[in-house]
């Protein structure tokens, strides 16, 4: 029996176990990574410049895996059954890291998460956007703003604890703790079975995304001039899922454009985590450990989500600014740019022979968490409400190919370690620049897909 449809101005109560799911394992994934770069450098005592390479392609491989893992909920189980069966190799992985304390134990361990990352990630901010109904648009929007908080109490926490637990106990307890938080995850999104709205999957389609490019493309140098290249394959498939197809390449391109975002906001877990080795960390008779300056982050978000949500943006709005969600994510590259820039003039100051207090990071992370805010939140909104119906948990997943393309870049620039210093932290913050201009520009050309788009092309 479904169940039993909530008032159009009340969130539907099946939420809740989405959120708690959601947060456990967020506290799980970033308690992990909070120290991994620290775990790599001090235990496994791998090269700084590796250590930093290896973090943002495991960063990479947890971002690149739900291009699969959305493709095979959309096609095949649907988002329920994908997020349940995969949490169980998150799990294993944890447990493999926290007993397995050597290189290969380490990768091993990655690779779990990142395969359970890749059917988690693209599926459960799609199925908490299944929940609602069409006449609750407004409460959608609210509950991505709601959905990034509590990620960010699972981060927030997680990044305080872990890096102390690393310090007191050692790569065991920091790894197992974890562990235990993603099976709690676990447990509540199966409690919350009997009440959720089950979308399935889309099974095979004749007018598929693939199939009507694929023949547009065998198509190709028939068309008249001034013909949309997609057109072609208008004699195999129906209007609708070749504007629908039309619809998924302007939202690739929007996405593109913010790959280098990403090169430059997981940094805060790798190359600012051993920045902030180099400064003064004493805070009164406390000593924080490095990694712990990263839960700056998530307690900026969950103070800025709000500030934005019933501050900012209305006021804008009162003043007559249409605050759409690409002017947003144009800002938010801007403010990006400019924490880079913070970190840089940090940087010349260690560079110099100075220690400054590692509380002057607290400047560069207000300027990346406000980016964060902008982008990342306003990108989970405007992937979930531009992407074709059936094909949701693809495009949340091709979002987090951005990801995974902006820690690859990361990942050869500190490979090659081509750049040290300060000169490191400018040669990002210069690229960012030109990404939002880049982006601006994209964003300008976009035109928002037709309704017809948006509700039957599978994948």
């Amino acid at each position: 029996m479904p169940p039993a449809a909530a008032p159009p101005d009340r969130y539907p109560p099946q939420a809740k176990f989405i959120i708690g799911n959601e947060g456990c394992e967020r506290f799980s994934f970033y308690g992990m990574r909070s120290i991994l770069t620290v775990y790599m450098a001090e235990h496994l005592l791998f090269a700084r410049h590796d250590a930093e390479a290896y973090f943002h392609l495991f960063v990479m491989a947890a971002y690149l895996t739900p291009l699969v893992g959305g493709w095979i909920a959309d096609r095949f189980v649907g988002r329920y059954r994908t997020i349940f069966w995969v949490s169980f190799g998150y799990v294993l992985g944890h447990a493999t890291m926290a007993l397995w304390e050597s290189p290969t134990g380490l990768f091993v361990g990655l690779g779990l998460i990142a395969a359970g990352a890749g059917g988690i990630k693209p599926c459960v901010s799609a199925f908490v956007g299944d929940q609602f109904r069409a006449e609750q648009k407004r409460l959608v929007e609210r509950m991505y703003a709601w959905f990034y908080w509590i990620i960010n109490v699972g981060s927030a926490t997680s990044t305080l604890l872990i890096p102390k637990l690393l310090q007191w106990y050692g790569p065991r307890v920091a790894f197992a703790v974890p562990g235990v938080l993603m099976a709690i995850s676990l447990l509540v999104f199966w409690a919350g079975r009997r009440h959720y709205v089950f979308v399935p999957p889309s099974g095979p389609n004749p007018h598929s995304f693939l199939r009507v490019v694929g023949r547009a493309l065998r198509r190709a140098g028939t068309g008249h001039h001034g013909q949309h290249w997609l057109d072609l394959a208008r004699d195999r498939h129906p209007e609708d899922a070749v504007e629908g197809a039309k619809a998924v390449f302007r939202i690739m391109g929007v996405f593109a454009a913010v790959t280098v975002f990403w090169a430059l906001f997981d940094q805060h877990s790798s190359s600012w985590v051993l920045q902030a080795k180099q400064m003064d960390l004493r805070v009164g008779r406390l000593s924080l450990a490095p990694s712990q300056l990263s839960a700056l982050n998530p307690f900026m978000v969950m103070a800025l989500i709000p500030v934005f949500t019933w501050v900012v943006f209305p006021l804008l709005e009162r003043r007559g600014v249409a605050v759409t969600p690409l002017r947003k994510m144009t800002a938010g590259m801007f403010l990006t740019f400019l924490s880079f820039a913070a970190a840089a003039v940090v940087q010349m100051l260690i560079d110099s022979g100075h220690a400054p207090h590692a509380l002057w990071q607290a400047v560069q992370y207000l300027f990346l968490t406000s980016g964060e805010v902008l982008v990342s939140v306003t990108g989970l909104e405007f992937s979930y409400t531009q992407a074709p119906r059936a094909m949701k948990s693809t495009i949340m997943s091709i979002w987090f190919v951005t990801v995974a393309a902006g820690n690859l870049l990361t990942a050869a620039v500190s490979k090659l370690n081509t750049f040290q210093g300060a000169a490191y932290f400018w040669f990002f913050a210069i690229l960012m620049l030109l990404g939002a201009f880049g982006f601006r520009a994209v964003a300008r050309g976009y035109r928002t897909p037709p309704a017809s788009a948006l509700g039957s092309l599978a994948p």
